[in-house]
């Protein structure tokens, strides 16, 4: 019956798209987020619906869309060029089948990213996009927090929708994902078109935000607390009573103790002492090899080439007998551990230039937020004022992903690929903008002090206006 409906569901969308092709763009969103032919036992299973739909999607905008506002940006040339790169590297490959399979969805994630930003040539377009987005992961979130209040967490013991440790399906990259989408999700209960500002919107953002954050708690994914700190931090600048959200902040933590089970206590406390966790430990010695490895092979490796990895290593084992606890050092070895961290992923497969493309690639995308963010800081026509705040939102998602991605190989995550093409979309899109205006109007230098916005009718540190930006 699963698959009848998920099959229905696919058809009826294929076949919206015949007067609106971009629905068909979406529609590749939410089944590469996901995954419904996962998901499925029988007939789904065996269609592949995410070809059909990058193909409905990418011939529909062909053959069908207008194509007015469309053009091919800096950042999107970066990520061609390092999808070129990881092709050219296949062919020196230090472990070829493995590399191959890896490159079997990584050049559809950044080739689908290339062509996102292409189709998002209006505020609809933008919008719809990320509340897709926004909503196929909460589709994932919300089941999981299901499942973590009712009991059922627990480090690599917590099941989502599908019995698969991969992708966004792994439990430390749904932490960083659904963290970095609580700015978002707060952006639509102000400026969403699609469900306006209402009671609703609001109790069910509050509700998915509280879900998001139950993430980390229920895989006890350490990132995860890492990603929830840098929110905390990063949300500070939007707002005026800082000390107050911390106090209040604190206070919320301090509630939430009592109900943490004792396994997450042991499992964040190893943040603080790696050295006592075998997996942060093997962490520590594969990135210490793969800085060995790149001095050797400054082009990389080609994917998965930490295959070749080989160490030993003395870590302390704890032994309870009884009322007694002895620390025993031991001697482990490892071998083929994973990368655990996107920039030593990239340094070992890709090197130096793939590492500095990827690096170009996310810093750019966070400097053009912050233009955009501070150009349209004072807008109050309702046109405009849900520019800056979406770039504040969409900036807080990028830095989260950059600090969940220094623990975990997510180089590639095609939701914050996603994003990407999110943020190249809306910034060409203000750049259409503001080159309409007329030359008097046009504002090519935002004010890096802010002085300017902060003059305007009172509003000090809340992007938007009286309407605020991203707040928790």
């Amino acid at each position: 019956m699963i698959d009848l409906i998920l099959i229905a569901f696919i058809g009826y969308v294929l076949m919206l798209g015949l007067r609106r092709p971009y629905l068909w763009v979406l529609l590749y969103v939410y089944i590469d987020i996901v995954a419904p032919q996962r998901i499925g036992y029988g007939l789904i299973t065996s269609v592949p619906v995410s070809l059909i739909a990058f193909a409905a999607a990418f011939g529909g905008w062909l053959v069908l869309d207008r194509k007015e506002g469309a053009r091919f940006t800096l950042r999107q040339f970066l990520m061609l060029a390092l999808l070129l790169y990881c092709g050219w590297t296949l062919s020196w490959a230090d472990f070829p089948e493995p590399a191959s399979t890896k490159w079997d969805w990584v050049w559809k994630a950044l080739l689908f990213a290339i062509f996102l930003p292409l189709t998002l040539t209006t505020r609809a377009r933008i919008e719809a996009l990320a509340l897709t987005l926004t909503l196929s992961v909460a589709t994932i979130v919300i089941g999981t927090g299901m499942k973590t209040i009712l009991g059922g967490g627990g480090y690599e013991s917590l099941h989502f929708l599908v019995n698969d440790n991969s992708g966004i399906y792994e439990s430390s990259t749904l932490a960083t994902v659904a963290i970095a989408l609580i700015p978002m999700i707060f952006w639509f209960t102000r400026y969403g078109t699609v469900f306006r500002p209402h009671w609703t919107v609001n109790l069910f953002a509050v509700a998915l935000v509280f879900a998001c954050l139950l993430i980390p708690v229920g895989t006890e994914a350490r990132t995860g607390l890492v990603c929830i700190a840098v929110l905390g931090v990063l949300l500070l600048r939007y707002t005026q009573r800082r000390f107050l959200v911390m106090a209040a902040a604190g206070a919320i933590g301090l509630a939430a103790l009592p109900f943490l089970p004792q396994s997450y206590y042991d499992r964040m406390a190893t943040i603080a002492q790696p050295g006592g966790d075998e997996s942060a430990s093997t962490r520590m010695q594969v990135w210490q090899w793969t800085l060995d490895y790149v001095e050797e092979h400054p082009f990389g490796g080609g994917f998965d080439s930490y295959r070749s990895n080989s160490f030993t290593y003395r870590m302390p084992v704890r032994e309870e007998l009884g009322n007694t606890v002895s620390v025993e050092y031991r001697e482990v070895t490892d071998e083929a551990r994973a990368f655990h961290s996107a920039i030593f992923e990239l340094l070992g497969e890709q090197g130096y230039p793939g590492l500095a493309i990827w690096l170009l690639l996310h810093g750019l995308g966070v400097w053009q937020m912050e233009r955009t963010y501070r150009r349209w800081k004072g807008a109050t026509a309702e046109s405009e004022a849900w520019i800056s705040p979406l770039a504040a939102a969409l900036q807080i998602a990028s830095l989260i992903y950059l600090a969940g991605a220094l623990f975990q190989g997510i180089a590639y995550q095609p939701v914050m690929l996603m994003i990407v093409g999110l943020q190249i979309g809306l910034h060409s899109y203000v750049a259409r903008l503001e080159s309409a205006k007329p030359l008097g109007e046009r504002e090519t230098d935002p004010d890096p002090t802010g002085d300017r916005d902060r003059r305007r009718a009172g509003r000090h540190d809340r992007p938007g206006g009286s309407r605020g930006a991203v707040t928790a």
